[in-house]
């Protein structure tokens, strides 16, 4: 067993030159430390290479799964590739860098608090975290339009060739769903997603209407099913520790310049295994 940690960030964005420099001072503990990447490193391919690339260099495992913005199609990108054959492309680099990714085999830590399967997820979503007062996605998506709150997304992430981004979510639950269920039952389970899996995180979101492109109600009960001894995520730039049925989840976004800014903390990667006495 190593001494080492399990350990996650998110939203990078390194896009901004703050955030970049944050990044370029992400040190391991230990030669044993992992690194869990839940998603939104950057939105162009060359900068999450180069992102991956370094932290790859430094930490002993890397385990990425993407966020929506690595998903968006920019129209400076060099990479013009959309939706699946985007994603693939991501995670064809990953592999080429000896990244971890939602398409690999799920790696098993077996550090402090392990053994345990890091299982990294990309899921998406499919609308179904209506807007407050709807009850459909038609009626949701005209709240946040007639609100001002509608996400990049609708305009950048193409789903291509599904014909929208929920058949697109609906194909991945079923396929993530069916490789779950393989994992050894007699093993807890990390689930690493970008989104969170529960609608509950989203309560607290300053604009309520967005929460529709932050999960899917599919996987209300996975931190249940599959065992998680934690659940790590992203994309809320919400950083913080929350528990739903016993289970902890970890919100471990570093987030815009403008949103960490004002906190006025260092940022660290957050301590997934071994967890802190309660």
């Amino acid at each position: 067993m190593s001494g080492g940690r399990l350990l996650a960030v998110s939203d990078l964005h390194v896009r901004y030159a703050e955030n970049r420099a944050i990044v370029d001072g992400l040190r391991p503990g230990s030669d044993d430390d992992w690194l869990i990447v839940a998603g939104d490193v950057a939105e162009y391919l060359a900068d999450v290479r180069a992102t991956l690339t370094l932290l790859r260099d430094r930490f002993a495992t890397v385990i990425w799964a993407p966020g929506n913005h690595e998903l968006w199609t920019l129209r400076d990108d060099p990479v013009q590739l959309r939706g699946e054959a985007r994603y693939r492309e991501l995670v064809a680099t990953c592999r080429e860098l000896g990244v971890r990714t939602p398409e690999d085999d799920y790696p098993v830590w077996t550090g402090p608090g392990g053994p345990v399967t890091v299982a990294p997820l990309f899921l998406l979503y499919d609308y179904s975290f209506h807007a407050p007062g709807t009850s459909s996605k038609e009626e949701s998506l005209r709240r946040a339009y007639d609100a001002g709150v509608v996400c990049t997304d609708e305009m950048l992430l193409h789903p291509d060739p599904y014909p929208s981004r929920d058949a697109w979510c609906a194909a991945r639950v079923s396929y993530t769903e069916g490789r779950l269920a393989a994992v050894d039952p007699g093993r807890p389970t990390v689930l690493v997603n970008h989104f969170p899996l529960v609608r509950e995180p989203t309560r607290i979101l300053r604009h309520p209407e967005f929460a529709q492109w932050c999960g899917t109600a599919r996987t209300a009960d996975w931190h249940l099913r599959f065992r998680a001894a934690a659940v790590v995520y992203g994309h809320l730039h919400i950083p913080r520790t929350t528990w739903y049925d016993g289970v902890r989840f970890e919100e471990v976004s570093l987030g815009y310049p403008r949103e960490w800014r004002p906190r006025g903390v260092g940022f660290e990667p957050r301590v997934v295994l071994p967890a802190s006495p309660a």
